[in-house]
């Protein structure tokens, strides 16, 4: 379980999220998502994926389960790092459409203030129900990845 902080950066920021696996070899396979759901206690993330984007990813997460998931705020770069095993794809569930959406928005909202055009942003997360599928993971650990001297700092640990 992630603790407070944590969960609460994840459900009150606009954030870009990339996703990393590794394949057998620990060669690694990166992706991004558009968008992402926490659940309330921090137990669980899912992730939104466009499938046809990211099959290396997907592929690496379907063998080895291994997951490292990047959020970061645009405007600030404050940036937490989750990690978790046991990583699953499946479809997508009731709600989730909805979550993906408003990511877009939110991203629109974060990112063009910053001096990128909206089109551009709304490109980079524009998909159908029926292209994306949900990477869902038990969070294990988080750190800071803020640029800075407290980069790589410790932030949760999973708790039974």
């Amino acid at each position: 379980m992630l603790d407070r902080d944590v969960v609460a950066f994840l459900t009150g920021r606009r954030v870009s999220v990339s996703i990393a696996s590794r394949d057998e070899h620990c060669v690694p396979s990166v992706g991004r998502a558009v968008g992402y759901r926490i659940d309330a206690d921090g137990r669980q993330l899912a992730l939104f994926v466009v499938a046809r984007q990211a099959e290396r990813l997907l592929a690496d997460i379907r063998a080895s389960g291994a997951i490292a998931v990047v959020f970061t705020e645009p405007s600030t770069h404050k940036t937490v790092q989750v990690k978790g095993a046991g990583a699953r794809v499946t479809a997508l569930e009731d709600g989730d459409w909805h979550v993906i959406c408003a990511h877009a928005d939110e991203l629109v909202a974060e990112i063009c203030p910053l001096g990128h055009p909206e089109p551009l942003i709304r490109k980079l997360t524009e998909c159908t129900p029926q292209q994306v599928v949900a990477v869902r993971f038990i969070p294990t650990s988080a750190f800071g990845q803020t640029p800075g001297p407290r980069a790589g700092a410790v932030l949760g640990e999973a708790r039974p």
